[in-house]
């Protein structure tokens, strides 16, 4: 069998991620200013200025710099989003999976509530609720996609509490917590790992949605804030909206294609059949 860290999946999406990682480590130290601050002409087009090699917007800040900027900001959200969509989903699924009946029933109805509701309409409402910046922008996405996490982690619970090795803890006088953390938990990590990769990715999006439609922190830049100042000018200087939508096209790519192969890493039915 192929190694699976050779595969073209996780070799282009483990690449892409790297750039905007390193993108993001070095923002501050090549462009140390304020990427929000006025540096040239106004509607400077990529490759005219060695001082601005990917142009300036229609007020004048260098886009390179908000790029990579926006770099930050887009992993910041991502990632702390996913973490608290893992930890809800977690307890939520583990919760329903291993007690099962009442508990079962009323976590499973609760999710089901969360899953009527379209989250991006739900992220918008709480975002202008709680006023819109960094921290309830990753709790609004963070809330409104654990669902997905639950669902998988309660399968996975409701399948493992009924194996030998579940029951044999069960004899020996192991308790809840020590069932669910040290036995159960460990063994049902595959489709939780496979699913991050995708909340970072969906996390990425919708902050740049809540950024386009005026949502976004107004104090940092975002590639989403970026592509929704970007539209005024879209018949005189489309290259504002393409590069930062180019960015976020890209990382969600990568994110996707590590996630399929981190899925047929893990998956044991796909191993064996590209054996």
């Amino acid at each position: 069998m192929r190694r699976w860290y050779l595969q073209p999946s996780i070799l282009i999406g483990g690449a892409t991620l790297l750039v905007v990682a390193g993108a993001a480590l070095l923002a501050g130290t090549l462009y140390p200013d304020d990427p929000l601050d006025m540096v040239g002409a106004p509607f400077t087009w990529p490759g005219t200025e060695a001082a601005t090699p990917l142009g300036t917007d229609l007020m004048g800040r260098d886009l390179l710099a908000g790029l990579m900027h926006g770099a930050r900001i887009s992993l910041l959200v991502g990632l702390s989003s996913a973490i608290v969509s893992l930890l809800i989903g977690v307890l939520v699924g583990a919760a329903a999976g291993f007690y099962g009946g009442g508990v079962d029933a009323t976590l499973t109805r609760l999710t089901e509530l969360f899953q009527t509701i379209p989250a991006f309409l739900l992220a918008i409402i709480l975002v202008a609720i709680l006023k819109p910046s960094i921290a309830t922008i990753v709790f609004a996405l963070g809330v409104t996609s654990w669902t997905s996490v639950a669902r998988l982690v309660r399968s996975e619970f409701a399948t493992l509490r009924e194996r030998d090795f579940v029951r044999a803890s069960i004899a020996l006088g192991a308790g809840d917590v020590h069932l669910i953390v040290r036995e159960i938990l460990p063994n049902a990590w595959t489709p939780v790992i496979v699913s991050t990769g995708l909340l970072v990715a969906n996390a990425i999006l919708s902050e740049a949605g809540l950024s386009f439609l005026g949502l976004g922190d107004p104090n940092v830049v975002s590639w989403g804030s970026m592509v929704g100042l970007g539209r005024d000018a879209l018949r005189t200087g489309w290259y504002m909206t393409a590069i930062p939508g180019l960015a976020i096209v890209l990382t969600i790519l990568g994110l996707n294609l590590l996630s399929d192969a981190l899925h047929g890493a893990l998956n044991p039915r796909l191993r064996r059949s590209r054996a």
